[in-house]
């Protein structure tokens, strides 16, 4: 017997806006702020499954803090909170411009997702590990990682605390939780799950938080990161920063039939959340609540960060081939510099003028920390790492073979 029938084809997923299309967000349902419960801690799953589809929101658009999530800060970690984010774009800006003066060979910026690195980072408590992809450099910021060595790594100069065997922002530092980062994304994901079980395997305290974009939950690191976490009971925060686009690629591939990145976290049993990442208290809240479920031993929280890519994906990277350049603009949640800042003011402890004040103060701490870093030296003058300390920090005890090739080197 012989049906008829049409031919096979693939689906291919398209963004719905590209390089001369006006981007509408109009009619994209956001949900008012303060309109998504704050369940308990050690609430059942099941009870909010619905919150790996919805956004949780605290500022509303007259820079309100507003329902359940919001009242976790008080106006002084506000203002801190603040100083990082406007701290992290002022270093990005002196960085991409040093960049394109051939001072250093490549950089990556955060633009429009300063609130999600800045604030999370401040819902952990010291000896907790970060297991970061390359857009996360706020975590140490606010953690107090000293600027000028963020600088020499970039510049790769004799300053440079991992003495040239890294990229210029895949930066580490143990002591401020933050592990080093990998630039093949996804490898992390599964580390952070696997330093969580060691931490409960030794009966110690510290969380981990593994982060990664939304192109590279398409890696088989990702899945197998959920596996464990989820089997184990993981005392780990997986972070989803969706920016809506990977290098070049939308959202909608990586994402594939799920409706959301979130919503992953349920086929693996794991809770999950959505929230706002350009609202800087929504996502402090959501990621202080998840930190508390990971070390109450009551296991891992998947958390989704709806957040847009600003900038190019990087200094290689020219975003207006693959998008609109009018998109970042019409990106319907806003800069999450300005809306704390617009929520400060109306709370009555921040200024227009205390704002451009503050500006200016960064931007002269940042241009003297960049000067200090140049006269160390830059891609191209100044003092470098020896390449004899490609052979340290490798094993307790070099082994004859590299004694014996650091020798042949002249080191």
């Amino acid at each position: 017997m012989t049906t008829d029938t049409s031919p096979l084809s693939l689906h291919v997923p398209e963004p719905e806006y590209r390089p001369g299309d006006v981007p509408d967000y109009s009619r994209v349902s956001i949900p008012k702020a303060g309109s998504v419960s704050r369940p308990t801690v050690d609430a059942d799953p099941e009870t909010f499954r619905d919150h790996a589809f919805s956004i949780i929101r605290v500022l509303n658009r007259n820079g309100d803090a507003v329902g359940p999530w919001a009242g976790m800060l008080d106006d002084a970690e506000l203002h801190e909170g603040l100083r990082h984010m406007m701290t992290l774009r002022a270093y990005d800006a002196r960085m991409m411009m040093a960049q394109r003066q051939g001072k250093t060979s490549f950089y990556m910026q955060h633009l429009g997702e300063e609130a999600i690195s800045c604030a999370f980072q401040k819902a952990l408590a010291p000896g907790d590990m970060n297991f970061p992809t390359y857009r996360q450099a706020g975590l140490l910021i606010a953690a107090g990682y000293p600027l000028l060595k963020m600088m020499c790594q970039v510049y790769s100069n004799d300053g440079d605390p991992v003495r040239g065997r890294q990229l210029p922002v895949l930066y580490s530092s143990k002591e401020h939780g933050f592990f080093s980062i990998s630039g093949n994304l996804g490898t992390q994901y599964i580390q952070a799950v696997g330093w969580a079980m060691a931490s409960a395997i030794r009966g110690d305290n510290k969380i981990a938080a593994g982060w990664i974009g939304d192109g590279s939950t398409a890696e088989n690191d990702f899945h197998a990161a959920l596996v464990f976490a989820s089997t184990y009971k993981a005392p780990v925060v997986l972070n989803i920063v969706n920016n809506q686009w990977a290098i070049s690629t939308f959202q909608g591939i990586a994402r594939g039939g799920a409706g959301t990145f979130a919503a992953r976290g349920h086929g693996f049993g794991i809770p999950a959340l959505r929230v706002d990442g350009n609202d800087y208290l929504a996502t402090h809240a959501v990621a202080k609540w998840a930190a508390e479920r990971a070390r109450r031993n009551l296991g891992p929280t998947v958390v989704e960060y709806v957040t847009y890519r600003a900038g190019g994906h990087s200094t290689s990277d020219d975003p207006s081939a693959y998008r609109p350049k009018e998109e970042s603009e019409a990106w319907p949640l806003g800069d999450p510099i300005l809306r704390l800042k617009a929520h400060l003011i109306r709370r009555g402890v921040w200024t227009e003028a205390r704002h451009v004040q503050a500006e200016a103060e960064i931007n002269d701490e940042i241009r003297g920390v960049q000067k200090e870093a140049e006269a160390i030296g830059t891609l191209h003058d100044g003092s470098r790492p020896s390449p004899g300390d490609m052979f340290e920090d490798v094993y307790a005890e070099m082994p004859p073979h590299l004694v014996r090739q650091r020798q042949e080197a002249g080191y």
